[in-house]
């Protein structure tokens, strides 16, 4: 009987304990769970109270409880946690980002840009896609880790919109592109960036073909319809659509007047000087290329022939390197018997 007392005393104490412990578990689970939540709420808030200072609108405490789903009452807590870390202040009813909270926000728009980089790019995933993937995968890099996925694509200064990228330090590349909707008719201009809000608008202009680096002009101007030319395709847009592109005029002079060609364009062993990576190489691709001494500067030229055509072997800081005639043609030279 005592021995049945004794065992069923430890089924208890194990049982107690098991319940404590698991218990201690748990709780550890929801403070981490609600830490990353709270976290991700802030970063979230960084990057929409940048957008609206970035557009000079003023913007709310209730305002960015609404943007960001939230209730009134969690929103003006996500505001005093914020306050208490230095990220933002108030002025008024308005809300402003500190020098540390722009500093921050910026740092977050760096890693979603990078992602959709990479995503785009290498991952090759839809660019209807990319931003929500981007959206949810941000929160989840240190920063060191976005140094090396900025290295990794080769320092790329655009994301697949088009929208610049921050640099390490928080600088900002500039960029003057105007709205397609406040372009001259037949005045011929590059898409610079294509918006991606609201995404049906976005994914109509892709379906309509249109891409980052294409050069058009604006045929016709009627209240229902902007219609659009490269030279070889014309492309309609409602006006609310045509509104999300945006466009730059073209560079004078243009790289043909300049005396630069593609590198596959070179003709056997004739010398050329790297000028520049064509805006198109990106990603991988781009560091390869950095890599391999492919820098504004370098000569280079093709050494061996190949009875295919494709690739060619092209000689570069003394090293044999084989091309294929897409990856040439992406970078600009000048050749020297040209000068």
């Amino acid at each position: 009987m005592e021995w049945v007392t004794f065992v069923e005393v430890l089924l208890v104490v194990f049982t107690v304990s098991v319940i404590f412990f698991s218990g201690r578990g748990v709780i550890v689970q929801m403070r981490r769970w609600r830490a990353t939540s709270e976290r991700q709420r802030i970063e979230d808030a960084l990057k929409l109270l940048l957008d609206y200072q970035w557009q000079q609108r003023p913007i709310s405490a209730r305002m960015l409880a609404a943007d960001l789903r939230l209730s009134d009452t969690a929103g003006l807590r996500l505001v005093n946690i914020m306050q208490r870390q230095g990220l933002l202040e108030t002025r008024g009813s308005d809300l402003q980002l500190t020098t540390e909270g722009q500093r921050a926000a910026l740092q977050m728009m760096r890693a979603h840009r990078l992602l959709e980089r990479y995503l785009a790019t290498e991952a090759r995933m839809p660019l209807t896609k990319v931003h929500r993937e981007a959206h949810r995968l941000e929160h989840t890099l240190s920063p060191a880790e976005v140094d090396r996925l900025e290295a990794d694509l080769g320092y790329p200064r655009r994301d697949p919109h088009g929208d610049p990228i921050p640099g390490p330090a928080g600088e900002m590349p500039s960029m003057q592109a105007s709205a397609l909707t406040a372009w001259e008719l037949n005045k011929p201009a590059k898409i610079v960036h294509l918006e991606d809000e609201p995404p049906l608008a976005y994914a109509q202009i892709l379906a309509e073909g249109l891409r980052l680096g294409q050069e058009i002009r604006i045929l016709e101007i009627t209240p229902q319809r902007y219609v659009l030319t490269d030279g070889d395709n014309e492309y309609r847009l409602a006006p609310a659509v045509a509104a999300n592109v945006f466009v730059e005029a073209l560079p004078e002079p243009s790289a043909a007047a300049n005396g630069l060609v593609p590198l596959k364009a070179l003709a056997h062993r004739q010398k050329a000087e790297i000028v520049a990576l064509d805006d198109a190489c990106q990603g991988f691709t781009r560091r390869r290329f950095l890599d391999l001494g492919l820098t504004p500067g370098t000569v280079i030229f093709p050494e061996l022939l190949n009875s295919f055509g494709d690739p060619r072997a092209y000689r570069v800081r003394g090293t044999l390197i084989a091309l294929r005639d897409e990856q040439a043609s992406q970078i600009w030279v000048r050749p020297l018997n040209a000068q």
